[in-house]
């Protein structure tokens, strides 16, 4: 718990905002032992020019009686909170829960699919956009499931399974079934990580199926929740930002997962055929669903350049992208809202059997109006793929082939030869956009203060 009391301003009456970050280091102390803090920064900013004068405001901390779960009792936290001044009193005091400013909120951005679908990759792709490579946290549990870069942190939500491999196995539900998931914490956890509040969030071990003691986490600037239930709840769902669903169809998932068990898990194949059928009834009740609230959905499908083509190297893959989103505006292909089908290969574009085919259009998705772009057929050469992305349209790129230079940079990262890594590099690149346009929106919008 967090008291903040003796906060004076001898301010006239106008108004005005401050702004402060208060960094406390809490040493581990007896029970109900209090720690004082002094601010080590603060900004003022008027709505007047005449400068503002203040007393020396004081942070009290004491230990929480409650869960180490939803708010941190780490040895080191960082909290932002924001007081607003006006003439009805020079005297504030603001008890319980420091809460985060609207300047540094974090951004939410959530990811869902079936395991063995991509994420990884693609979580690969979007932090680099950001810059820097995404790392397990330094000096953690190395069977960690986070990622933390310098802009993201990519937390895996299966850390929220409230069951253990063998009490799933006793209680006979797959990981998929909500009464496997601890909803509340995952709740609680992520809007305290928005508010910017560090939390001790939970490990489930996927090397040895039991759920290990928590890890700090601290608030980043982009929150990154991906997994099996990112909108499955309500209340986790409102959080997002943005949402993403990677929808990939059961011909495609079958191969995927048999490449990733297989090779990085040493399933056997048996075994992989067991765990699809076990699990496709829980998918389609509890993880398909969930596309319907996505605002962006990349959609992998079967080749149909190639008649009855059953071996899925081929891809067919589909970026459905909804209309309205706040911050996000669909890519398009020559003219926006028209419905264009385009061939590319010829002499800027060098397509080897059995060639490439894009498609762009209106559409409907869920009974939402939704522009699709689609990518069927794969590319020979990356570096011809700057011919595509000069007819391609509000992608939020920096500068002139950034797209196709994404795609150079991870050139072995699995789909970079098709619509997977394509897409997925676009969507990197509006997310990016969207984080930019909401910092900027908060820091041109002042405080709402009290007025006489």
């Amino acid at each position: 718990m967090e008291t903040i009391e003796n906060i004076e301003s001898s301010a006239p009456c106008l108004n005005s905002t401050l702004h402060f970050c208060i960094s406390d280091t809490r040493d581990k102390r007896r029970r109900g032992e209090q720690k004082q803090n002094q601010i080590s920064s603060f900004s003022l900013s008027s709505s007047i020019n005449k400068p503002l004068k203040m007393a020396v405001c004081t942070a009290y901390t004491s230990p929480s009686l409650h869960s180490p779960y939803p708010i941190s009792n780490s040895s080191k936290s960082h909290h932002h909170f924001i007081l607003s001044t006006s003439c009805r009193s020079n005297r504030r005091r603001v008890r319980g829960e420091i809460s985060c400013s609207s300047e540094t909120n974090t951004v939410v951005i959530g990811l869902a699919a079936d395991s063995g679908c991509g994420k990884s990759t693609f979580m690969r792709r979007l932090t680099s956009v950001f810059g820097g490579a995404a790392e397990p946290p330094k000096g953690g549990n190395p069977d960690s499931n986070t990622l933390i870069s310098d802009t993201t942190t990519v937390i895996c939500l299966d850390d929220y399974h409230s069951l253990d491999r063998t009490g799933r196995k006793e209680k006979g539900v797959t990981a998929l079934d909500p009464r496997a998931n601890d909803f509340d914490l995952m709740y609680q956890q992520v809007k305290a990580l928005k508010e910017g509040k560090a939390v001790e969030k939970p490990i489930y071990n996927h090397v040895s199926g039991l759920l290990d003691p928590p890890e700090l986490i601290k608030p980043p600037k982009i929150l990154v929740i991906e997994g099996l239930h990112p909108m499955y709840d309500a209340r986790v769902r409102d959080l997002l930002d943005f949402s993403i669903y990677l929808d990939i169809s059961n011909e495609v998932k079958f191969a995927w997962k048999i490449q990733r068990d297989m090779a990085e898990r040493g399933h056997s194949l048996e075994s992989i055929k067991a765990s699809i059928e076990a699990r496709k009834p829980d998918f389609d009740a509890y993880i398909d669903t969930q596309k319907q609230y996505a605002d962006c959905v990349i959609e992998v499908l079967p080749t149909q350049l190639i008649p009855d083509d059953n071996e899925g190297k081929v891809l067919r893959v589909k970026l459905v992208m909804k209309e309205g989103v706040k911050y996000f505006s669909p890519v398009y292909l020559f003219d926006e809202g028209s419905t264009i089908s385009w061939i590319p290969c010829g002499r800027k574009l060098t397509c080897s059997y059995p060639g490439i085919n894009f498609f762009y259009g209106p559409d409907s998705y869920f009974d939402h109006e939704v522009s699709v772009l689609e990518m069927d057929g794969q590319f020979d050469r990356l570096d011809e793929l700057i011919y595509v992305e000069s007819h391609l349209s509000s992608l939020s790129t920096k500068f002139y082939g950034e797209v196709t230079q994404q795609m150079l940079k991870h050139s072995d990262f699995p789909g970079s030869n098709n619509g997977t890594g394509l897409f997925q590099t676009i969507v990197g690149l509006k997310i990016r956009d969207l984080f930019e346009q909401i910092i900027t929106e908060k820091s041109a919008t002042p405080a709402e203060v009290s007025k006489v």
